[in-house]
């Protein structure tokens, strides 16, 4: 079975909720271990991804799956946040088959106070061959920034 860009978009979904598992498998069923970026064998070496609106002193774009997994590994490592819930999800098929766009909102605790808070996300997702192209995603970033405590007072 192809990997579609909604089975991308569950996926990765499901390893959110379940706080990044050690193992991950890819669409082919093949196990992979590498903790928090254990995304199998969904991403492309050539992968894209973005975050045209991230707060300054974070990246805006990274190019390569290597790159990406340097990165994502480290920094959910330091988010104190349990995600626990996608709510208001709405999945937009495009006239291109290899791209949704994905409203929704993220839920969850920030484990140093106790805090329950949500950020709103949009995501929009490439999938070509099987393989997760390019993620570009725009997030709340003030909203985050006000959960973890960030905000200038």
């Amino acid at each position: 079975m192809t990997l579609t860009p909604r089975d991308a978009f569950t996926r990765w979904q499901h390893a959110v909720l379940s706080g990044f598992p050690d193992e991950q498998q890819d669409a082919n069923g093949a196990t992979s271990t590498a903790g928090p970026t254990a995304y199998g064998g969904d991403l492309a070496d050539d992968l894209v991804v973005e975050w045209p609106f991230n707060l300054p002193g974070r990246p805006r774009r990274i190019e390569g799956r290597a790159a990406f997994e340097a990165i994502a590994g480290p920094g959910r490592a330091a988010l104190p946040v349990r995600f626990e819930e996608f709510r208001d999800l709405v999945i937009h098929e495009t006239a291109d088959p290899e791209v949704i766009i994905a409203e929704y909102l993220l839920a969850g605790t920030v484990l140093t106070t106790g805090r329950q808070a949500s950020a709103g996300f949009v995501t929009v997702l490439r999938v070509r061959d099987g393989k997760i192209v390019h993620v570009r995603e725009y997030q709340d970033g003030p909203a985050i920034a006000a959960a973890l405590g960030e905000l200038p007072g």
